[in-house]
């Protein structure tokens, strides 16, 4: 019977990211925003949003949780806002792959009691370069729509991470730590994977 509880669980976040995702492919004519929209869902970006929410409640206090996603926001936005002026750095894709490792080393140690104090100043590094990728990508008009766009799907990105992470404290409090351990390793690993094949 417990699995039922995290089935649910699990069916509103896979749910919700399906529409999204349907909401984001809109076909021919797209503007910016919609563009926007869409970008989150590489593998890449969509494993580190996720990783933050999940991390975030993992982690810090109850009345904190929301500082792991505001930090990526405000950071993401500011890197976006630098790769549309053409900032860029050496190795970019190759950091981003290697962010979601880390964010995943992040889910590891919280699993195990260890709240790291460079946890919010790594989320923040690691946002500044999803946003250096966002804003280099932007399309050549309509930058502040796309960016609501991005800025949007990665908010929802935040809170099925969140949402996730309260499901299974909830409901599987014993298996909480492993169940977060386990998706540390998958995600670190799916970001060393990833890193590979750059």
């Amino acid at each position: 019977m417990p699995n039922r509880p995290l089935t649910r669980v699990l069916s509103a976040i896979v749910l919700g990211l399906l529409a999204s995702s349907a909401q984001a492919h809109t076909g021919h004519g797209t503007s910016g925003f919609f563009e926007g929209i869409s970008h989150p869902f590489g593998l890449d970006h969509l494993l580190a949003m996720v990783a933050v929410g999940i991390w975030s409640v993992s982690a810090l206090p109850a009345h904190k949780v929301g500082a792991g996603p505001a930090t990526f926001l405000a950071s993401l936005l500011l890197g976006a806002a630098l790769g549309a002026m053409g900032v860029t750095v050496p190795y970019l894709e190759n950091m981003i792959s290697l962010s979601v490792l880390v964010f995943g080393a992040m889910l590891v140690l919280a699993s195990l009691s260890i709240t790291p104090q460079w946890g919010l100043p790594l989320i923040a590094l690691g946002a500044g370069l999803h946003g250096l990728a966002h804003g280099s990508e932007s399309p050549e008009s309509g930058f502040a729509a796309y960016a609501v766009g991005f800025f949007l799907t990665t908010a929802v990105l935040h809170g099925g991470g969140v949402m996730a992470a309260l499901g299974i404290r909830r409901w599987l409090p014993n298996l909480s730590g492993r169940i977060t351990a386990s998706l540390g390793i998958l995600f670190g690993g799916t970001g060393l994977y990833l890193f590979s094949q750059i």
